[in-house]
Parts: C-alpha cells; structure tokens; sequence
C-alpha cells in the first residue's frame, strides 16, 4: 500500500467516524456505536475499504492506549471502601452471568469452546459508559456509583486474565502458563512501581513533553515485552497503566495520553464495523433477539437480586443495575482477539458487536428515564424487599425519643453536618440506606435508621412530628421532593433542608416548601469568600485554617472520605 493509499484511507476513517460522531452527539447517543457504524458504512455498505489489514494493524494500538489508560484509572481502594458488595458480589455476578449466557449460547448452537467465550463477554459491562453516565449525572460518587465502579474494576481484571489465554489456549497447562507469565509481569509492575518509577518520573515530570514520552515509552516497552512472551499487547499496555496508577503525576499523564488514545481507539471500534458482515445478520437474528433480553432484562435482575442479598435497598440495586445493563468494550476486544485466533466463528462475532452496539445505546435511554422506570416497574419486587428484611429492623432509636434534626445520608456533606450539630449539642437521628453506615452507627451507638428517605413508610417510621428540622444531603432531587412533600404533611413547622445539584432543581425545591436548598458545588466558594474576608482582619486565620483543614482531610482519609475526578 502507497503513502498516498494509507494517508487517503486514514483520512476516510477519521472523517466519516467525526460525521457519525456528530449526528450522535446531536441525537445524545453515545459515540462508541458511532464509530462502529462508520465501520460498517465504509466495509459492508458501501465498500469503500476492502483492505483493512493496516487498519487492524493501528487499532491494535488503539487496543493498547485504551487498556493503558484503564490501568491508570484502576483503583484497587474503591473495592475496599464498598466493601463485600463489590469483591465477592462483583465476582458472583460474572460467574452467574456468564454461566447463564454459556447456556443460552449452547442451546441456540454454538460449540462450547465459542459459547464459553460469548458467556465471558456478556457477563462483562463497560467501564467506559458506566463512569460517563455517572459523571453526567453526577453521581460518581453515590453509594450505587462506587459499587457499580467497585463491581467494574473486578470485572476489568478479569477480563485481562482472559485476555492472557489468547497467548495460548491449546491445553490446561498452556493456559496455567499464560496465566502465570501475567502474575509475573504484575509482580514486575509493582516492584518497578514502588522503587524505580517514583524517582524515574519524578526526573522526567520537570519537562511535561519528556512526562508524555516516558510515559508513552513505558506503554510500549511493556506492550512489546509482553508480545515478545506471547501474551497480548493489551495485557502489557493495562499493566504498565497499573504501574504507574499510584504515581502522583498519573493524572496528567491521563489527560496527555487520553487524546492518542481517543485517535486510535477510534480506528479500532471503526475496524469491529469493518469486520462485520451484513449477511451473517440473517443467520443471528433469533441468537440475537434472545441475548438483547438476557443482557437488557437478566443481566440487569441477576446484578439487583445480588445487591439486595448483601442488604442494600432494592432502589440502590435496581440503580447499579441499569448502569451495569450492557456489553463492555472490552468484550468487543476480546471478539475482536476471539475471531483472529478462530476461537468465534462469523456468526459469535457479529452477535457480540450486534448486543453490544444495541445494549451500550439503549443503556442510555435506561439511565436517562431510570426514575419513570423504576417507579413502574420496580417498586412492586416484594420478593427483593424481602431479601432485605434483615435489614429493615436495623437501628438504634430509642423508644419515644424526640429529636432536634433528622439528618438524611451520612456521606461526606452528611458527617460534617453530624459534626456540627452533636457540637451544638443537638439531638440528632442519622437515616442512609448503606447497612454499612449503619452498623458502624449502631456500634458507636448513634442514633440511626436504615431506610430509603425516598420511602414513605420509612418517614412515617422516624416520627417527623417530633422533629424539629429534616436535613437531606442524598443527590437524588426525586427523594428530596418526596423529603418536601412528606416533612411538610407531617409537621407544618419542621425546617426543610435538601441538595439540589442544578440551579433548576433548586429554585423547584424552593417553590415546593423547602426552607434551605445545599448546593454543594457553590458552597466551597461562599466558604473560601468568608475565609478572606477573615484573613483581611487577622492573617493568622488562614494558617489556623489550614492546618485545621490539614487535620480534617487526614481524618476524612481514614473513614474513606476520598474525592475523585473523573474526566473523560
């Protein structure tokens, strides 16, 4: 192939993907099947790119990028801070999951090498657009977020353990020692990580460009030596992202590296619609009706039934689920590898890109209406409260007690709330529906409820007649009306205070009875405002403040109070 062919057939890609990528983004659809899409405009369509070996070349490099930024972001800390739900729950999921897809893939009549695969692929579900559209809506930081990114990130090691069997999957043996050469290369990582990268990248963060480079090197160099021991490029890629993940130059590597990745990751999703072969559709059409129920309905259900076995409330399950209710890009890497090694036939392939073109759109319309859904669909699961029965009666209220504030979610505006008012010396009642959170509060013996404020049997429980004001800090603004409307039924005279996350929300807040609205992205401004005005009268403030502010972020740190930023 030319300079000119390949210059030509790249510009092609870039230009329909960026024309497919805005009629998307207009319509609010996500990019990914964007891209795919331009795949198949320019391959099956319309033929305009009949050799594509240099593209699928380049998209291996995509591959890479994508897998080295994923190791970057991976946080082993998230799987601590939600707990059970995340380890053992997360790996429950998969194995349930996949089992059952396994099943469905062997009764519509793939072979069980295949179906094995198909059944992996399923199970798992995109981290990509499970942090975009917690992001979007802000709520990455949501109890039903950080179990849905804790659930992730055991999936994400998963699937790079899947990944190594690509290196050989011909025996028992073989796949022992793909698996063990990628227990070595991590072991490799950690020990670079903890005593020779530090001081490697803190010489090479005094030039940013040098910063890129090295980093970039280091990506390669372990993609390289990880193809040199016959394992796949992607798993060295995702272990030199780990590498590096704990660095504290690892978020401005994120956002040099994120635009190389961007270029090549989209020549890879525009390579999957290169493979696709329209006239395979015919042959999967009831395959791929059947696996768009499993993966939009089952999967959904098997991930709400599990959240609700470790005693989270059904709206918090039902809330991980929807987030979780599609196919990962990493499943469609895994097909890709899959139908290069022979281990998917035409048929498996086109199935998994079909499921996950049509799950990764139609997740977004489940989160867009998850409200509308939820209360139509969800609210009559009895069964599921049952599984939380045990929960239920969780607490410490003592008997006839009258309380000066009821304070609804004990996050992290919660506890400096608490913080304020035990020093005011108020009476005080906690409300979350974390049974972590609760059990730690009953230990402590503060007392508390486990409960949805969004339910009103659980209002009705904590007596508002007799509290003086109701303080909601949880993010959803339907349980902050339901918070309004309730307080203001019960009791004429309670203060009402509630989060809203936009002005709009507010300002509807306000008109619905609430006495105080908590923005929380405009508080730390009026703070820091009043902060300077103090410093103008007394310049000592700001040091007192400081390492006041010092002392409190220390002890944030240990209850697991960490703020994240998720860009993208």
């Amino acid at each position: 192939m030319t300079e000119a062919n390949v210059f030509l057939l790249l510009s092609l890609i870039i230009i329909v993907a960026t024309v497919c990528a805005i009629i998307a983004k207009a319509l609010r659809q996500p990019l990914i099947p964007a891209y795919i899409l331009a795949g198949i405009l320019l391959g099956p369509v319309f033929k305009v790119i009949t050799d594509s070996e240099l593209i699928f070349t380049l998209s291996e490099i995509g591959v890479a990028f994508l897998l080295f930024i994923v190791g970057l972001e991976i946080d082993i800390k998230k799987l601590r801070d939600v707990g059970m739900v995340s380890s053992f729950g997360g790996i429950i999921q998969m194995v349930a999951t996949a089992t059952l897809a396994f099943i469905l893939a062997a009764l519509v009549g793939f072979g069980a090498l295949e179906a094995t695969y198909i059944g992996i692929m399923m199970a798992l579900s995109s981290t990509m657009v499970a942090v975009k559209l917690l992001s979007d809506k802000k709520k990455i930081d949501t109890l039903h977020g950080r179990i849905a990114i804790g659930i992730l990130v055991m999936q994400d090691i998963a699937a790079i353990l899947v990944l190594a069997l690509f290196s050989d999957y011909s025996g028992v043996s073989a796949i022992i020692g793909a698996i063990a050469k990628t227990g070595a290369f991590f072991l490799v990582a950690a020990i670079l990580s903890k005593f020779i990268l530090p001081g490697f990248f803190k010489f090479a963060a005094k030039a940013r460009e040098l910063l890129f480079l090295c980093a970039i090197s280091l990506c390669l160099l372990f993609a390289t030596t990880a193809a040199f021991f016959n394992l796949s490029i992607a798993i060295g890629a995702f272990i030199a992202g780990i590498a590096i993940a704990n660095l504290p130059y690892h978020i401005e590597i994120m956002a040099r590296v994120k635009p190389l990745r961007d270029f090549f990751a989209t020549i890879f999703f525009v390579a999957l619609g290169l493979r696709l072969q329209l006239e395979a559709l015919g042959s999967i059409i009831y395959p791929l009706i059947i696996f768009l129920a499993f993966v939009l309905l089952v999967k959904p259900f098997i991930i709400q039934f599990i959240c609700s076995f470790f005693g989270y409330q059904k709206r918090t399950g039902y809330e991980v689920a929807i987030i979780l209710a599609q196919v990962s890009e990493f499943s469609l890497i895994i097909a890709s590898l899959a139908l290069t090694a022979g281990i998917l036939t035409l048929d498996g392939f086109t199935l998994v890109l079909m499921v996950g073109i049509i799950t990764i759109t139609a997740t977004t319309y489940y989160s867009k209406f998850d409200e509308a859904i939820y209360h139509r669909l969800f609210t009559k699961q009895g069964f599921l409260d049952r599984l939380t029965d045990r929960e239920k009666d969780m607490g410490f209220m003592p008997p006839e007690e009258c309380y000066d504030a009821i304070l609804c979610g004990y996050n992290r505006i919660g506890y400096g709330i608490e913080k304020n008012l035990v020093f005011a010396k108020k009476k005080l009642l906690i409300l979350d529906f974390n049974p972590e959170v609760i059990k730690h509060l009953i230990r402590v013996g503060k007392p508390c409820l486990y409960g949805d404020v969004g339910d009103p049997e659980v209002l009705e429980r904590i007596n508002l007649r007799r509290a003086n004001m109701i303080i909601s800090t949880v993010p959803s603004k339907a349980d902050n009306l339901a918070v309004i409307e309730h307080a203001s039924e019960f009791n004429e005279k309670m203060l009402i205070f509630v989060t809203a996350n936009t002005v709009d929300d507010a300002l509807e807040m306000y008109d619905r009875g609430a006495d105080y609205v908590i923005l929380p992205h405009f508080l730390g401004g009026e703070y820091v405002s009043v902060m300077i005005r103090q410093m103008k009268k007394n310049a000592a403030n700001i040091i007192k403040a400081k390492l006041a502010h010092i002392a409190e972020l220390k002890h944030r740190r240990t209850l697991g109070h960490e703020l994240s930023m998720h860009q993208d």
